[in-house]
């Protein structure tokens, strides 16, 4: 199944939706007791999945007319999540061209909940705070249960679903401080969408396509299975020390092709459009403002 938070053109508060061939439906229309949104599905476990799947199917077996996605907006394709964790470095072609060692333990860091933004919207940044504002493509991994000592072999098993994420970053602000975590949590420098993709949906989180298209140029076209850490190994080594908790969305990492490291260097600016593809999930789409 695919989920969206959606909301009517005018409309402020974003509604959980699921998404069938371009078009929503609205869980709170075909529901006495809809989640509000994804976190509170993701909380109910398999039993609340099962019964929206059924309450769907049974709507449209009934001629329930969905919406065309075409006529709604997008809000962030994960909201209140438990945490946002990023995993950094871990393409190498990424960490070479960055000038980044790849460590023996992951690099790890948190990406603040304010930098959330939807498919489709405009992130804005002040130009006499950074300059130079680059994009990066992920997987974003959406846990499903509680994660504690969980072995590789069965880290696949607490995955909920999977998103796109574009991890946009300062990088003048990465290179001049410590940690990572300001650079990358703008408000609205981490869109997520269009669509969060159930688990079942993807067979292979090793075997899926990324590509960056920046104002009609392809800057970034590499595989997952490039990853120094799959999937399963980054659940398994975050789940050693500390419960992952029911929601929690996990950034992957960005293959090569970043904008800091091309000559010219390329990065966003005022007037971009911004498009992280991932095969089997969808595009996403970030308009920029500098201001």
């Amino acid at each position: 199944m695919r989920f969206a938070h959606l909301r009517v053109e005018g409309q402020t508060t974003p509604r959980l939706a699921v998404v069938v061939a371009e078009t929503a439906l609205f869980l709170d229309e075909i529901m006495p007791t809809a989640p509000r949104d994804l976190q509170e599905l993701i909380e109910r476990g398999p039993g609340g999945l099962a019964e929206t799947r059924a309450v769907v199917d049974a709507a449209l077996a009934a001629g329930v007319e969905p919406v065309p996605v075409s006529e709604l907006r997008h809000s962030s394709a994960v909201l209140r999540p438990a945490q946002v964790i990023a995993i950094g470095a871990n393409y190498a072609a990424h960490a070479s061209e960055l000038k980044l060692r790849s460590e023996t333990a992951m690099t790890i860091f948190s990406l603040w909940p304010n930098s959330l933004a939807g498919h489709g919207g405009t992130t804005t940044w002040p130009e006499d705070l950074t300059k130079q504002v680059d994009y990066e493509a992920e997987l974003g991994v959406i846990i499903g249960r509680p994660a504690r000592g969980v072995h590789v072999r069965d880290a696949l098993d607490y995955v909920w679903g999977y998103t796109v994420v574009n991890d946009i970053t300062a990088r003048d602000l990465q290179f001049s401080e410590a940690q990572w975590s300001r650079c990358k949590s703008f408000d609205g420098f981490t869109p997520t969408g269009p669509v969060v993709v159930t688990a079942d949906e993807i067979a292979d989180p090793q075997d899926l396509w990324l590509t960056t298209n920046l104002d009609g140029h392809i800057l970034q076209d590499a595989s997952t299975n490039e990853m120094v850490r799959g999937v399963a190994e980054i659940i398994s080594y975050l789940s050693r020390s500390a419960t992952i908790p029911p929601g929690t969305l996990i950034s992957t990492g960005s293959p090569g092709g970043a904008g800091y490291s091309r000559n010219p260097q390329v990065f966003l600016r005022d007037g971009s459009t911004v498009t992280v593809s991932i095969e089997g999930i969808g595009s996403l789409t970030t308009h920029c403002r500098v201001i």
